[in-house]
């Protein structure tokens, strides 16, 4: 783990997961809760980072607020789907749970810290809530929208991997991981469709599904459809998107 004073630390804020169900200090049957899994903040803390968890705000100008404290951003993945309207489109039978409030502050914060050229980094559907956030859609569900897809729901591989990547050249990620192949776990059922403005794929896996994404435009943005922060042990590759993702908060430190 790096060793460094606080005061060099960049401060990284990680939205939240919501849920509403019984907490586990109150016996209230429908008691809403903010949570995160600790192997986000793990996986920033080891490159140096401070992270602080970002509950979903209402307010722009609470959200803008907050996102002056902070030196970058990880928007955290979720097991639910953005709602389609948020892309122009009308939901399919398939699509799964939605959490309005969660999308719609995950949204906002990619515009404000778009406007601000803030480091970014987007899991899974981190990745894809930046996308829509730049205008981009998705596919509902891969299997009945993807001809030829392979599986890419496989939850139970998600700390060994699942299948290769293929990452381009001359791109952010490709300088990054220094490797065109890597293995990537896969536990999700939606992927980007129409990319958002500004944006180019920079991973695919043999299927087409667009595994990562970049912006031409800002200094570091960057999202990935997989959990790096799941593999880290395995493959020091992963470790090096937080290092470097860590290293421009670092050049992006406030005062």
């Amino acid at each position: 783990m790096t060793t460094l004073p606080h005061r060099e630390r960049p401060l990284v804020g990680i939205t939240a997961d919501t849920a509403t169900g019984p907490s586990p200090w109150h016996r209230l049957p429908h008691e809403p809760v903010v949570f995160l899994p600790e192997r986000y903040t793990q996986a920033l803390v080891a490159c140096g980072a401070l992270p602080l968890i970002l509950p979903p705000l209402s307010a722009r100008t609470a959200i803008r607020i907050l996102l002056e404290q902070l030196d970058g951003i990880v928007i955290s993945g979720g097991n639910f789907d953005i709602d389609p309207k948020f892309y122009g489109e009308e939901p399919r039978a398939s699509l799964g749970e939605i959490k309005d409030e969660r999308t719609q502050f995950e949204l906002e914060v990619v515009s404000l810290g778009i406007e601000q050229d803030m480091p970014m980094l987007g899991i899974c559907g981190g990745e894809q809530a930046i996308n829509v956030a730049l205008g981009g859609s998705l596919y509902q569900d891969i299997r009945g929208q993807v001809p030829h897809a392979r599986a890419h729901e496989l939850g139970a591989l998600r700390e060994s991997g699942g299948h290769l990547i293929k990452v381009r050249a001359g791109t952010k990620l490709r300088a990054i991981l220094a490797q065109e192949f890597l293995e990537v776990n896969t536990t999700h059922h939606q992927s980007i469709k129409a990319l958002g403005r500004g944006l180019i794929a920079s991973a695919v896996s043999d299927d087409g599904v667009i595994e990562g994404i970049e912006s031409e435009d800002h200094s570091f943005v960057i999202g990935v459809q997989w959990h790096p922060e799941l593999l880290t042990h395995k493959e020091p590759a992963q470790q090096n998107l937080f290092a470097a993702f860590v290293s421009a908060c670092r050049a992006a430190r406030r005062p």
